[in-house]
This record gives C-alpha cells, sequence and structure tokens, in this order.
C-alpha cells in the first residue's frame, strides 16, 4: 500500500517541528523547491520536488536538508518530526525558488487561461520518493484556508448545498513572474511563456509592474520579441523600450515591419529615436527613416513597404513556387503586385484568385483591369471609405511615377480610426 499525504503550504508555515525525542526543536517557515528537469518524457508532469526547509528558533534561522524531516497526518493534523539534521547552503541547490517567498501571494502566469492570477496557496503531496510541488490554489478557498476559516464557513454553507470555489492551477500549466529574486528568472530556451501567441503574451506583460514587464520582455527571443513588441499598447511598447539597452531594441526592431517601427519610433524622443536608427542595420534603418518624413495625415504614414511583386509575364504556377521559396510571414501578403517591365504598378491580385487561376495563366492575364491605388501623398481620410466601397483587405500605394512604394492593410487603417477617436 502506498503511502500519500496531500498538504497545503499554508498548513505548514509556521507549524512547530519535533525532534526523535518529541522536543519542540523550532518553526518551519518556508519550503525550498528544486525546478532542475528530471529524466523522461517530454510531455511528463512537472513536479518539482521539497529539497529544503527554512526553520526558526527564536531569532535564529536555518536552512537543512528536508530528507531529515518527516510529515505524518494525525486525526486530520500535521505533525513534523526531524532526524539528523543536515544543513545546507543555498549552492547546494542553484535550481531552486522558496515556495513562500517567490510563489504565495505573487502573480503568476495561468498558461492555458492565459492571464496573471495570484497564488493564495500551494498544494503538496508526499510519496515515498519525496515531497513535490503539484499545483497552486488561486481560488477563495485558497484564500480563507490561508486566515483559517474556511472551515467554518464551508459549515455555514452546508445546508445549502453551496460549496466554496477552489480553482487549482497544476504546476505544468504556471509560469513564475516575480523577478525580484535572480534564481526564478525565465530561462530563455524552457520558459512556458514561449508557448503563448504573441497577442496573449502581450495582454500579459501589459498587467505586469515596470519591473517585472522589462524583465519578462528581455527574456525572450529576439523573433518572439518583436511579435510581442508589435502586439502592445503604445505606452508600454515605449517604457520596454526606454528600459532596455540601444543595442537589444535595435535587433529586436529589425525584425519588425518597418511601418510599425516608424509608428513607435514616432512617439519616442528623437534622441532616442534617432540613437536606435543609428543602431539598426542601414537597409532596415533607411525603410524606416523613409517612412518617418510622411506626416501623419499622409497614406504613406500608415503603409507598410512589405510586399511582392512580379512581372505581368509570370504565369500562376511560377508566381506560386516563387513565393514557396521566399516563406514570406502570412501578414505581409493578402495579395501580389503586377507590375510591368519599367516597374510600374498594373494592378493588384488575391491569393484567393492566384490559388484558383491555371497554372499556365500568366498574371497579365487574371489581374482586373480597373485597380485600385493610392497616392503616397493621399490624404488618409481616404482610405477608410475606399476599402468599404470595394471590400479590399489592401490598398495598393503608388508615387506620381506609378511605382509602388507599398500597401496600406486594413487594420492599419482601422487602427488609425481607433487612435483618431481616443484623441478626440
Amino acid at each position: 500500500m502506498t503511502t500519500q499525504i496531500t498538504f497545503y503550504l499554508s498548513q505548514i508555515l509556521g507549524l512547530r517541528y519535533v525532534s526523535g525525542t518529541g522536543a519542540i526543536v523550532g518553526k518551519i517557515r518556508d519550503f525550498l523547491i528544486d525546478s532542475t528537469p528530471l529524466p523522461g518524457s517530454e510531455g511528463d508532469p512537472v513536479r518539482p520536488r521539497v529539497v529544503a526547509v527554512r526553520v526558526s528558533n527564536g531569532k535564529t534561522r536555518k536552512v537543512y536538508d528536508f530528507s531529515s524531516f518527516e510529515i505524518r497526518k494525525f486525526k486530520r493534523k500535521l505533525r513534523i518530526s526531524a532526524h539528523n539534521l543536515v544543513e545546507l547552503t543555498a549552492e547546494n541547490y542553484p535550481n531552486s525558488m522558496w515556495l513562500a517567498e517567490n510563489i504565495l501571494d505573487k502573480q503568476i502566469v495561468d498558461i492555458n487561461g492565459r492571464k496573471l492570477v495570484r497564488v493564495n496557496d500551494i498544494r503538496l503531496v508526499m510519496i515515498p520518493s519525496g515531497t513535490y510541488a503539484i499545483a497552486v490554489d488561486v481560488g477563495i478557498e485558497g484564500l480563507l484556508r490561508r486566515i483559517g476559516i474556511d472551515k467554518p464557513i464551508q459549515t455555514m454553507l452546508d445546508p445549502f448545498s453551496v460549496d466554496i470555489p477552489g480553482k487549482f492551477i497544476l504546476w505544468d500549466d504556471i509560469e513564475a513572474v516575480d523577478f525580484d529574486n535572480a534564481s526564478i528568472r525565465l530561462s530563455k530556451s524552457s520558459s512556458k511563456l514561449h508557448t503563448l501567441h504573441p497577442s496573449d503574451l502581450a495582454d500579459i506583460i501589459e498587467d505586469l509592474d515596470r519591473a517585472s514587464r522589462t524583465a519578462v520582455f528581455a527574456a525572450l527571443d529576439e523573433e518572439k520579441a518583436a511579435d510581442v513588441l508589435e502586439e502592445l499598447e503604445p505606452h508600454a511598447q515605449i517604457q520596454i523600450v526606454e528600459s532596455l539597452p540601444v543595442e537589444k531594441v535595435a535587433d529586436v526592431l529589425e525584425l519588425m515591419p518597418a511601418d510599425e517601427v516608424a509608428d513607435l519610433l514616432d512617439a519616442l524622443e528623437d534622441d532616442k529615436a534617432e540613437k536606435l536608427l543609428q543602431e539598426m542595420e542601414k537597409e532596415s534603418s533607411e525603410e524606416v527613416r523613409e517612412l518617418l518624413e510622411y506626416p501623419n495625415k499622409f497614406v504613406g504614414s500608415l503603409m507598410s513597404t512589405d510586399f511582392y511583386s512580379f512581372s505581368e509575364h509570370f504565369t500562376v504556377g511560377e508566381t506560386i513556387d516563387e513565393l514557396r521559396k521566399q516563406q514570406p510571414e502570412p501578414a505581409h501578403i493578402y495579395s501580389i503586385i503586377v507590375v510591368d517591365r519599367n516597374d510600374r504598378f498594373l494592378s493588384a491580385v488575391s491569393l484567393g484568385e492566384l490559388v484558383i487561376a491555371e497554372p499556365a495563366k500568366k498574371l497579365g492575364e487574371i489581374m482586373k483591369s480597373n485597380p485600385v491605388s493610392v497616392l503616397d501623398d493621399d490624404k488618409v481620410d481616404s482610405l477608410a471609405e475606399l476599402v468599404s466601397k470595394y471590400n479590399l483587405l489592401s490598398v495598393p500605394v503608388i508615387n506620381k511615377e506609378h511605382k509602388m512604394e507599398g500597401v496600406v492593410v486594413v487594420e492599419d487603417i482601422v487602427d488609425d480610426l481607433m487612435k483618431r477617436r481616443k484623441t478626440k
């Protein structure tokens, strides 16, 4: 028969522990868990093991190996005894964290729910192989248990067949985001936060305090950071950009669409924006500078320079093959641009039209004969009506020589309209 005891951290903290002779030795103050991944399959549950315990005796505080302690349940109460105490230092377990100090009452990320939650209690289990943290309690029940009134309140609710709502999140589905302690900073290679969609991660980052917000963002790899920065609200973008080294920010900006970078830099102080532009690679920097030259009221200030153009003599099959080779970001390719031999704009072909056309047909045969386009120095106000009238997802932007400058996508038009409403 396997012995198993399930208990909560709140039931342990402050509890007296006794020696083998039954004498009271001190009080339990915290549990240290080892976060080192255990050998096994990648999909195995994460169950960090308790490896040490912090205790106090009067003003004296010490850390002991947890294997010296034994937890038992007697008449529904926990009893702790200690035998052959072995004192430890923090160096014994470098990849570890204190539960009460770093997790209890702190904000964590619920990976499944994709949101920040507060930890009210921590559930642990003791089995023959050790004691493990298995879940965090983020519900009302955990809060009432902490202050010792969960049972009296449940007794009052029993006649009405009502239970105190509880909510547990398995350890696999959480990520600590309290960065006061360097020992729990995110690992770039293994953080669960990297599994979240950029927009979900952006929402979480925006809810963090300034220090944690910067620390979480700094731990992301450059590609993920670029996607997340693009999704953040302007105030959060500015705070992060101003908090991180210029070199780090420049590397991230180089991976973002030029129009998004231009919008961000336009909101910064001129000196800061110039430093970032100088740090960026020349090609990326020049592209952004060109967009920054357009006043906000002109179409050029909204356009993206990420577009794909092909000669009118390309066949449908050749065009699709070339797109597969280039592997463009889906968000950058609502349609393809058709140009003549002098690279002047002729028309646009949607991806839907491209896919259903015969592979041998040339783009010049399937393109619209009356294309819609706008000049880069047209007023922004004209875009919304144009998109609505022709049911467009993107609008080609050309110059007075009829050459392509970029495209404006419907998302950017909507964002611009929303910003204007907020400022009115």
